[in-house]
């Protein structure tokens, strides 16, 4: 065909072929560069060209698509090759343009993750800040599109997930009558037991916390629910999106009188979706998500908590000045964070140190310990720090990851493992430059990454499409459609036996986990009443022991509120284990040469066995138009073997968190002894953990994952 000529000739600089135009409907070029505001000229140039060849790259495709269709329109009995050749161009022609890039800010209560977030987008107060409590109650992405409107959706739990997590708070809330008034008083001022009161308060009224389940389904919530369970909220300026928004993300205080009916509704809400209309900061295409860092105690909202943090590409580990020299929290949200690179799509972890104008000049300088330069200035000593900061906390990040990740990981490559940034100098500017905050930095990182994403995106597709628009090419009419068959007994023996290889390559790869699985079991068998002891014990006394018992409980060994440390039994005790196979694992799943325990690298082999015999079957075959099919051919095994190795990298979550899960299975009938209060009061008195009902049956557990 005519276009495909054109095409194929040009390779990947722009032409002047009509067939190559923009179509009269085309988007104005005022709102096309409208998307690139936020890229400097030299970046926009480059975008502008990838979306101008992949424009006209889906034209072709789409021309090429509709008169193959019109070909064989009228014709009964279409061969099986052309139907396969139809259906790719459509799926290339249906294909989105670029996946979003999600970069998660993951922090701890009162971080600085909206603070930062609202630096980024150009916003001073978009997001609530509040410097006395936690603000951000639940996750919020933001990200800028078309549209003209600043437009946030609100997503609320169904009315099945609300009944569910209804039925767990008015089980914890349930005393049992043995309890003296000690113990009660105990019970009452637990931090699991105020804040399934104060849910339940708020969307109920006073007194609500003395109702059984059944009386509160009955009962009529005091804000409105829509039946969509979608608020959608929109407005011209970002200041009145921010007004109307506040109600819904913002923490309330406990004491608060007279809420609104936004307030109201709060403990309903799933996450929000905040849509920025044509940002000068933040590109298209790009997501920036604030993760509340511990989970939450809703089933729900707790997977969707993990689901995020998984799909993002991009980790920012969110620590203030203060808290950044370590801590239980920040520990936890860092193994999180690696954890993240192990089981979903995350390639990259950096520090994100905020806040980092706050310092006592006189305290700093009795302190110093570097440098021999006297210190003249405020200014002078924040930068001065932030610089031993950096210095100390990469070293301290890098090697806490070479211990975690295999040695040839890309996070391990950057040149920025550590920021150190200031919202409020940023938009102050009383002691540091603009520059000097780190804001920019950190948008040019942003933009560095869609660039990277969009010209490896933009490159896979032409060259996919280049396969099939040269098959194409040699359909000219209906008679010259090739009736050549390939030697299909010989190519599908030939498959089968390379399949066969690739299993044993498998088998030996996996077979590298086998000796420290085996140790991380010894270790967990080991340690396990010690751990489950430092999980479970928060305050003096048993009480504090069986209070948080009875959460987690509830949920199947798992408790997450706002306030506390996330608390998971399996993945607790099963992190010895996770501490033997981590660098094997992560060594799975690598990129790299084809050797050791690297599974891709062996799919990778497998495919270029493919081409290659497919190229010698096409020369012996003596392929009329063997260079057109043989393109085609060899694009196709590269693209159905692509789609395989994204299959790989989604399965691996799912077998890096077997290990829990199996331990979860385990042990459910043990939490559900004691959410039917059999175990409650007959170990009430002790605080060992091996006095939970059933034993905990780790053993058992261990020895099948062994």
């Amino acid at each position: 065909m005519e276009e495909t000529e054109d095409f194929v000739g040009q390779g990947p600089h722009p032409v002047d072929d009509d067939l190559f135009k923009e179509p009269m409907k085309k988007r104005r070029r005022s709102d096309r560069d409208q998307r690139f505001r936020a890229f400097p000229s030299v970046e926009q140039s480059a975008l502008k060209e990838y979306e101008k060849l992949e424009s006209r790259t889906r034209r072709v495709l789409s021309n090429t698509y509709q008169k193959l269709i019109h070909s064989v329109f009228l014709d009964d009995s279409i061969p099986n090759g052309v139907k396969y050749l139809i259906n790719r161009l459509l799926a290339l022609i249906e294909k989105p343009s670029l996946d979003p890039i999600y970069i998660g800010l993951f922090g701890s209560t009162g971080a600085g993750k909206s603070s930062l977030i609202n630096a980024i987008i150009q916003q001073a107060m978009f997001l609530p800040v509040s410097g006395e409590s936690i603000c951000t109650s639940c996750i919020v992405q933001v990200s800028s599109g078309c549209c003209e409107q600043y437009e946030a959706k609100i997503h609320l739990l169904s009315d099945q997930e609300w009944k569910e997590e209804l039925k767990n708070l008015t089980k914890l809330l349930h005393r049992t009558e043995e309890l003296d008034r000690e113990e009660a008083d105990a019970w009452d001022r637990d931090d699991a037991v105020e804040e399934a009161i104060w849910k339940l308060q708020m969307l109920y009224g006073n007194g609500a916390e003395r109702k059984n389940y059944e009386e509160l389904l009955r009962a009529k919530p005091k804000g409105k629910i829509p039946t969509s369970r979608i608020i959608t909220l929109k407005a011209e300026e970002a200041e009145e999106l921010s007004v109307k928004l506040d109600p819904y993300i913002r923490t309330h205080r406990r004491d608060l009188d007279g809420e609104s009916a936004e307030t109201q509704i709060w403990p309903l809400i799933k996450h929000v979706e905040v849509t920025l209309p044509k940002s000068e900061m933040i590109p298209e295409g790009v997501v920036l998500v604030d993760i509340p860092g511990t989970g939450d105690f809703n089933s729900k909202r707790d997977e969707m908590w993990k689901k995020t943090i998984d799909k993002c590409s991009v980790i920012w580990l969110i620590s203030d000045i203060e808290r950044v020299s370590g801590g239980r929290a920040h520990e936890d949200l860092l193994n999180e964070s690696i954890k993240a690179c192990q089981r979903g799509f995350c390639r990259d972890i950096a520090l994100v140190v905020t806040k980092t104008d706050k310092l006592h000049l006189l305290e700093y300088l009795r302190e110093r310990k570097v440098g021999n330069q006297a210190i003249q200035s405020q200014r002078e000593a924040v930068l001065e720090r932030n610089e031993v900061i950096k210095l100390q906390r990469n070293g301290i990040l890098k090697e806490k990851l070479k211990r975690k990740l295999p040695a040839d990981s890309k996070v391990l490559e950057a040149s920025d493992l550590v920021y150190t940034v200031s919202a409020q100098e940023y938009w102050q500017q009383a002691l540091l430059t603009e520059e000097e905050t780190e804001i920019p930095k950190l948008r040019g990182y942003i933009r560095k990454r869609l660039l990277d994403k969009k010209r490896r995106m933009v490159t896979k597709y032409v060259t996919e499409a280049f396969g099939l628009l040269l098959l194409t090419d040699s359909f000219n009419c209906m008679e010259n459609l090739p009736n050549e068959f390939l030697h299909m007994s010989g190519l599908r023996r030939f498959v089968e036996e390379k399949i066969q290889l690739l299993e044993k390559v498998i088998d030996q790869c996996f077979a590298h986990i086998k000796q420290p699985l085996q140790e991380g079991v010894r270790n967990a068998k080991a340690s396990y009443r010690r751990i489950l002891g430092t999980c479970l014990v928060r305050s003096r006394g048993n009480q504090g022991f069986h209070q948080t018992l009875k959460a987690v409980c509830l949920k199947n060994g798992i408790y997450a509120s706002r306030t506390l440390a996330r608390i998971d039994l399996n993945e607790a005790i099963t992190q010895p284990i996770y501490d033997q196979i981590d660098p094997v694992f992560g060594g799975i799943f690598r990129a790299g040469k084809p050797t050791g325990s690297a599974l891709l690298p062996h799919v990778e082999a497998f495919k270029h066995s493919l081409q290659e015999k497919m190229m010698e079957i096409g020369i012996r075959s003596g392929w009329k138009y063997d260079s057109y099919k043989k393109s085609f051919l060899i694009q196709e095994i590269s693209a159905i073997l692509g789609g395989l190795e994204d299959y790989i990298l989604r399965k691996k979550r799912r077998i890096y968190e077997s290990l829990t899960t199996s331990v979860q299975s385990d042990l459910k009938p043990c939490y559900e002894e004691w959410n039917h209060g059999e175990g409650e009061g007959k170990y009430r008195h002790h605080a060992d953990p091996c006095f939970i009902p059933g034993g905990w049956s780790l053993q058992g557990a261990c020895r099948r994952q062994k």
